[in-house]
């Protein structure tokens, strides 16, 4: 070869290489075009059937999606957790529930798929037995909604708003002011809840977000049932929507039981390293 080949070579592997990327960032824009996927994202956290052993599970996505968004850059804020019983292994307090706020240019198009039931296969590091367990949570993802960005109306009479102080691991108080909010729309039962910050008024701000998109759910569902009455098809519980499934033991394993998608990689899985899986759940 010779070395204007060479240099040819070299010049049209650098023109593929920024093809490529030109390509890729065009499909980007194709699966990541619904209405509200440039949005900011709320993903709520709720440890399900396993006991403590799934409050641990609940802690473990909290901080998957934390160590996801920070390498997004996103920016992360803890809007509400309802820690469990203190005292485990280690010191490890559980979680019954979480609320993330996350910003960042398409942090809903990239997280919506997340939705779902995560299930979780170990040893329990709660078992004086060392006993095999299997741990359930559920992982709803929203997109953050302003008010004048959707025809749902809210009024006043609608919302009991409740205050309190916020509460910590183990159930100490971390503020002495009643800033925390919780509220409650009457016509749908939501409930809604945030304590991230001092002030009363920003924590009924990031509630009243919450409760936007909530509705905005609600909405859809009822739309997607009524579609599916027309239809005839049956509803399946959402609580039994399993999409990703993570074994500990005794082999290592996580799986996306929609795209098929899986790897033996479980430590940078649960360490945030969730980018094959989320290109492959945009593209279904």
């Amino acid at each position: 070869m010779t070395k204007s080949d060479e240099n040819l070579k070299k010049e049209l592997e650098k023109k593929w290489s920024v093809l490529k990327e030109k390509i890729a960032k065009e499909e980007f824009r194709i699966f990541l075009s619904g209405k509200y996927d440039r949005n900011n994202a709320i993903i709520e956290i709720f440890s399900g059937a396993g006991g403590v052993d799934a409050q641990d599970w609940a802690t473990m996505l909290l901080r998957m999606y934390e160590r996801y968004c920070a390498q997004k850059r996103f920016s992360v804020q803890v809007l509400h957790q309802s820690f469990g019983e203190a005292g485990g292994p280690d010191g490890r307090i559980g979680t019954k529930s979480a609320t993330l706020e996350i910003k960042g240019k398409y942090a809903y198009g990239l997280l919506k798929k997340e939705t779902g039931v995560h299930r979780l296969v170990r040893i329990s590091p709660f078992s004086a037995q060392k006993l095999r367990h299997t741990s359930f949570a559920l992982v709803e993802v929203l997109p953050e909604i302003e008010q004048q960005d959707t025809e749902i109306e809210i009024k006043p009479e609608e919302l009991k708003i409740d205050t309190f102080r916020a509460s910590g691991p183990g159930g100490q108080y971390v503020n002495k002011t009643e800033s925390a909010i919780r509220i409650t729309h009457i016509p749908t039962g939501l409930v809604v809840s945030s304590q991230s910050e001092r002030l009363q008024g920003k924590n009924k701000e990031h509630a009243m977000k919450i409760l936007y998109a909530k509705l905005h759910q609600l909405q859809a569902v009822e739309h997607k049932k009524e579609l599916k009455e027309i239809k005839g098809e049956s509803i399946s519980a959402s609580w039994g929507n399993q999409i990703r499934s993570y074994v500990l033991h005794p082999y290592r394993m996580v799986k996306d039981l929609r795209t098929q998608y899986e790897t033996s990689d479980t430590e940078g899985v649960l360490d945030g390293e969730l980018d094959e899986f989320i290109q492959a759940e945009i593209r279904i």
